[in-house]
């Protein structure tokens, strides 16, 4: 009897096996995601250590220390990359004078950002998608702008995920625009973050996502010595803050809570990441940023744009803001050593998995419908076709209300659906897609008939 139910249950399994359907990648995609290489990863790291410090208040004239000299190597990299592009390429570094606040800032100083632009092929489509991390670092103490601060992987490790990603992707086409961005002052009080979000909107960018990099190349811990390289974090809010009362009401009423533009971009980045990256699972943290602390993101969530910020699983203070020293036998101070460069290349690989992925798939769709007419266990939606992109078709999504990840894809080259899922009991999107599988993000509806 048990030889026979083991046999049932080998049989069972197998079955289960071979059912399984296989992911589907983007060829292209998957040939960027093997170009990023961990030595590259490392070799900006140390070069970035070289400067000896980069905290924001550092000089600016010294050809070989201080923030001005990172900066300025920086954007060599991204013009050394441009002669790749066919010209699509261009970079710079944006300044303004940012006046002394008392606080973080003791005297005016030039705050720059150094942005390289990946213009997209497609004249009509305006889009823009962001990478960024934070090229300045600091001491135990903030206002420390003289002596040396390593700053391997706060933020090293973000900045090179940036650089890396603008090698690979600068030698592709892709009908939207990529936005390659290492910002100053994040440690004085996310300085250049504000400043660029700030340009954004009173310029009146499209940008449909930002994926901020700040603490990513680390795989253990401080305190519980937890080690452990197969997994990342993505935070993103879940109610926008800038919500108005009267939005706020809807939100509660159809129950969007869980249902904003960041928490829709942060499912997008753990779907897409773990389609390309082996043996990394993208855990999403339900929550804007780490207890009490914020990143660059933020800036860019407050001005109405879908922003999440990418952090290793485990974070480790005793290399995070600490002067370089030896205590007690333990070794203070973020420097190269303590990181692991394969993982930094898995979470390099996150990002541009996904920024290939957005920025080669059509728009999303527009005006998304949910019916309401009569009561029925059945759920129709419609939509129109997306301003921009060649569309195969579109991903009808949804999950039951207690889930936090889109269940089931239902695709339709129509723009209407009618499936037999209650809407009591799930929640629903709709994306387009093209040819080559790339998708939007997701848009939740709306309910036909009201605003």
């Amino acid at each position: 009897m048990r030889r026979f139910f083991l046999l049932a249950v080998t049989i069972a399994l197998g079955n289960i096996i071979y059912a399984q359907t296989t992911i589907n990648r983007d060829k292209e995609i998957e040939q960027m995601v093997k170009e990023i290489n961990a030595d590259s990863l490392q070799w900006y790291i140390k070069t970035m250590v070289s400067f000896g410090t980069r905290n924001t208040l550092s000089t600016q004239s010294d050809a070989r220390r201080g923030i001005g000299a990172a900066r300025n190597w920086v954007l060599n990299k991204f013009n050394e990359f441009a002669k790749q592009s066919n010209g699509r390429l261009t970079a710079f570094i944006d300044t303004v004078t940012y006046k002394a606040d008392k606080r973080r800032v003791d005297r005016d100083i030039i705050l720059g950002n150094v942005v390289a632009t990946l213009k997209g092929t497609d004249p009509n489509d305006n889009r823009i998608f962001i990478i960024s991390g934070h090229l300045d670092n600091m001491r135990t103490n903030v206002m420390d702008s003289t002596l040396d601060a390593p700053g391997a992987n706060d933020d090293g490790s973000g900045s090179a995920a940036v650089i890396e990603c603008a090698r690979v992707m600068s030698k592709h086409n892709f009908p939207a625009t990529i936005v390659f961005v290492t910002v100053s002052g994040e440690e004085q009080g996310l300085l250049g973050a504000n400043y660029m979000a700030a340009k954004a909107k009173k310029e009146n960018w499209n940008i449909e996502a930002v994926l901020n990099n700040d603490i990513m190349g680390s795989n253990n811990t401080s305190e519980t010595n937890i080690i452990d390289n197969t997994r990342v974090r993505v935070f993103s809010e879940g109610l926008p803050s800038y919500e108005t009362e009267k939005n706020a009401k809807q939100i509660r009423q159809y129950g969007w809570e869980n249902d904003g533009r960041a928490r829709q971009l942060a499912r997008y980045v753990k779907e897409v990441g773990e389609r390309y990256v082996e043996n990394l699972e993208v855990v999403m943290v339900y929550r804007n940023d780490r207890f009490l602390r914020g990143g660059d993101h933020t800036p860019y969530v407050d001005n109405g744009y879908a922003a999440v910020r990418i952090t290793e699983m485990n974070e480790n203070y005793f290399h995070q803001h600490q002067d370089v020293r030896k205590e007690n036998g333990i070794q203070y101070g973020d420097l190269p050593e303590f990181m692991d460069f394969e993982y930094l290349r898995k979470n390099t690989a996150v990002n541009l998995s996904n920024l290939a992925n957005l920025a080669k798939a059509p728009a999303m769709p527009e005006e998304v419908k949910i019916e309401t007419k009569k009561l029925s266990n059945y759920t129709q939606l419609n939509w129109k076709a997306p301003k921009t992109g060649k569309v195969k078709g579109y991903y009808v999504l949804i999950r039951e209300t207690t889930s936090a990840f889109w269940q089931k894809k239902f695709f339709t080259s129509e723009i209407e659906i009618k499936l037999p899922y209650s809407k009591d009991n799930y929640f629903f999107a709709v994306q387009s897609v093209n040819e080559t599988g790339n998708e939007s993000l997701a848009v939740v509806p709306t309910v036909a008939g009201r605003n």
